[in-house]
């Protein structure tokens, strides 16, 4: 992740939680008072996101000691240490909910995705994520999605044309609106169609698209449609696929399956943090 970016983004969040002052934290435990945590998996899947602990903490005081024991990818079993920060009690609870609340999603999002990529088994065609993201999140779910061994479709309206049924409607053909993109687009700007029928997918090659999108087809379909798009045009999948059915796209030889699931309705993973020392 950029780090310029990460580092607003966490403050925002952390403006939004702390507002003045942790009230409850700073009337406990003076700024003097040092102890150690640990953050901690307590159910197995795979990390995202532990540079936020060191970027987060060192908001806060940059003296903050944190250890990072495990790596983004990695597979972590229940029970394993994640991360070990030393530092003013008072600033190790306020920061707390901000980091687990964005730690725990990301690998909630990694483990999704590892989980998509292992059911495919290609070796061939790539598990890819969707604009289908929390607001002002992309971010840190985008690179969740790389972390689970998944890789990133456009990260907005701005760095990739995508032409969908209701822009082909209203601009009459996707010849017609291929054409007034690449009218005014600059070459390093790529155009992708979406397509639901064979009529569509060969208007598209004719056109010129650099990607053509085969929406909710079934694998039949898809692996019809691929042999009708030259090599140089890369071919993908979207639309209705899930964890169990994304097996049947294997053999198609499509070169990307897109799954807004990967971000859009994921379990978060369950991590804790524990002062160390503490009476419970």
């Amino acid at each position: 992740m950029n780090k310029i970016k990460l580092r607003n983004a966490l403050q925002q969040f952390l403006v939004e939680d702390l507002g003045e002052m942790d009230i409850t934290s700073e009337y406990i435990f003076p700024l003097t008072e040092i102890s150690k945590g640990e953050f901690l998996v307590k159910k197995t899947g795979v990390l995202s996101g532990v540079e936020i602990i060191k970027e987060t903490y060192h908001l806060f005081d940059p003296s903050i000691e944190v250890v990072l024991h495990k790596n983004d990818g990695d597979y972590i079993e229940k029970g394993e240490k994640i991360a070990t920060v030393t530092g003013p009690v008072a600033y190790l609870l306020s920061a707390e909910r901000v980091i687990l609340n964005l730690l725990q999603h990301m690998s909630g999002i990694a483990s999704q995705t590892s989980e998509v990529v292992k059911a495919l088994n290609s070796d061939y065609t790539r598990v890819c994520d969707t604009r289908k993201t929390l607001p002002g999140l992309r971010m840190f779910e985008k690179y969740a999605v790389r972390s689970g061994g998944g890789f990133n479709h456009r990260f907005g309206l701005y760095d990739g044309v995508m032409i969908k049924d209701n822009h082909i409607a209203y601009a009459g053909s996707i010849q017609a609106a291929v054409s007034k993109v690449r009218a005014q687009a600059g070459h390093m700007v790529k155009i992708e169609v979406e397509t639901e029928t064979k009529e569509q997918v060969m208007e598209a090659v004719a056109a010129g698209a650099d990607v053509i999108m085969f929406d909710n087809r079934s694998p039949e379909e898809v692996a019809q449609y691929v042999k009708l798009v030259p090599d140089y045009i890369v071919t993908e999948i979207s639309g209705g696929i899930t964890l169990e059915s994304i097996g049947s796209y294997r053999d198609t030889k499509v070169d990307y399956i897109s799954l807004g699931a990967l971000t859009h309705s994921v379990t978060a993973l369950d991590i804790s943090f524990n002062l160390i020392g503490g009476a419970k």
